[in-house]
């Protein structure tokens, strides 16, 4: 299952990229991503933590949630400000 996973401020400085393409297997869910992308080391796990995702535009509301293909994960880490 081919997804697009977009990253934005202290989450695409821990991942190196602003997005990138990833082929993920069927059923895959928010967390099982998100549990993929920690793997690649502690910085990026450790901004995981404290994200937020939207699916489509859409925020997650349940990370259990699968993935279908072609959709796009937007990462969202916590924003200062106002």
């Amino acid at each position: 299952m081919h997804v697009t996973v977009r990253y934005f401020a202290a989450a695409r400085a821990a991942a190196g990229v602003e997005t990138e393409e990833l082929d993920v297997p069927p059923d895959t869910t928010v967390d099982g991503l998100v549990e993929h992308l920690s793997k690649r080391g502690p910085d990026l796990a450790n901004v995981l933590l404290r994200c937020s995702f939207l699916r489509d535009g859409i925020a997650v509301r349940d990370r259990g949630a699968r993935l279908q293909t072609l959709q796009t994960v937007d990462v969202l880490p916590p924003f200062a400000g106002g």
